[in-house]
């Protein structure tokens, strides 16, 4: 009986050694996803009218309505394999305007978070654009700006700067202009610094133009929003060499591209990533055969999810980078047909989720 108390003993002392070895960690997952189309009813003086009910889409408020539900139910879900919580940042693009993230944030599986909207409208000719929602609770925007794109028809590259327009405006647009010719009107690239949790975090969501023409064709459009991606990541490299820095995107490249391994310098190993340099975990995803969308039965990562060399240090006092995945469950692929295994989108008789599927990746932080 006196030996069996001992070994109980043993074992709550073995048990509490255990729990005060073990650390304990605060996550936020932060996503991007695009949400292709994400139009309402409503005639605006954007180019929409294939959105409407009388459009080519049939558009209807049913449909319209099922289409936010099916978005909130992926976003509600995206990183719950290692965090309970919704994301606490979630990027996105093909957005017509503000009205439809305020109707998307309302939904049921998404109102509980409390997400507020970081939102500008776009000269793209398609009328969307990108945004960014983050959870109030855990982030607090202290400043946010659309930089505009300025691409042209002709190929010839030219990069120049813009001086600011006057005393007042204290934003530096600087441009990156492509050509001479007529004006490529694209998305502006979202740029919003922040507190997460007390931590400065800088976050720049893309959605860089389409391969319409031809990848070779329009290829220098997508270098030169590589470039000017990379241009914002130093401008913050500049003021604070540690700077947290999150890019992310649906950039129309692969990995691979000269956009993304060039025009931002992206890594794929850690080891690889100098002094303001930036790594991108999705690359690797990309060699091993993943993909996030298809085409002609081709998959590939154009959704990406990059960060700066601070967030991948192994000191977690503070928020760093952990690791990196691909959102797929079986109810985001298509079952049956010419596109069996591609992403589940909006059909002639249903309407579906997106043409991409979500990507994202976790921070962690050590609690003590």
């Amino acid at each position: 009986m006196r030996i069996s108390k001992i070994f109980a003993l043993l074992i709550v002392i073995f048990s509490i050694q255990l729990t005060q070895a073990q650390k304990k960690y605060s996550v936020h997952t932060v996503a991007f996803y695009n949400f292709e189309n994400l139009f309402d009813t409503i005639n605006n003086p954007n180019n929409d009218e294939e959105w409407l009910p009388n459009g080519a889409q049939n558009w209807t408020s049913k449909k319209y309505h099922k289409k936010l539900e099916n978005l909130a139910r992926v976003l509600s879900e995206i990183g719950t394999g290692e965090n309970p919580h919704s994301p606490t940042l979630i990027g996105g693009c093909e957005i017509e305007n503000r009205g439809v993230l305020e109707d998307l944030v309302k939904q049921p599986k998404l109102a509980a978070a409390d997400y507020g909207i970081v939102h500008f409208d776009s000269p793209d000719k398609r009328g969307i654009d990108v945004a960014l929602l983050y959870q109030k609770k855990h982030f607090k925007p202290i400043s946010s700006i659309n930089v505009p794109l300025m691409i042209y028809r002709d190929e010839k590259k030219v990069e120049k700067s813009t001086e600011k327009e006057s005393e007042e405006d204290k934003e530096d647009k600087d441009k990156i202009e492509v050509g001479n010719g007529e004006r490529v009107y694209t998305r502006d690239i979202l740029l919003v610094t922040g507190y997460l949790d007390g931590e400065e975090v800088n976050v720049i969501v893309n959605h860089w133009p389409s391969r319409s023409g031809g990848e070779k064709k329009s290829s220098p459009f997508r270098e030169a929003a590589g470039r000017m991606c990379r241009k914002i990541m130093d401008s913050i490299y500049k003021i604070n060499p540690n700077a947290k820095i999150i890019a992310m995107g649906d950039l129309n490249d692969g990995t691979y591209n000269k956009s993304v391994k060039e025009g931002i310098g992206a890594k794929r190993k850690k080891e690889e990533v100098k002094e303001f340099g930036i790594y991108n975990p999705f690359e690797q995803m990309a060699r091993e055969g993943n993909a996030t969308l298809f085409h002609r039965d081709a998959g590939d990562i154009f959704d990406q999810i990059m960060v700066s060399e601070p967030l991948i240090r192994n000191d977690y006092a503070s928020f760093r980078y952990w690791k990196a995945g691909i959102y797929n469950p079986q109810y985001l692929i298509q079952k049956t047909g010419q596109y069996k295994g591609y992403p589940l989108r909006h059909g002639a008789n249903e309407v579906g989720f997106s043409d991409h599927f979500p990507v994202y990746i976790y921070l962690i932080k050590e609690i003590k």
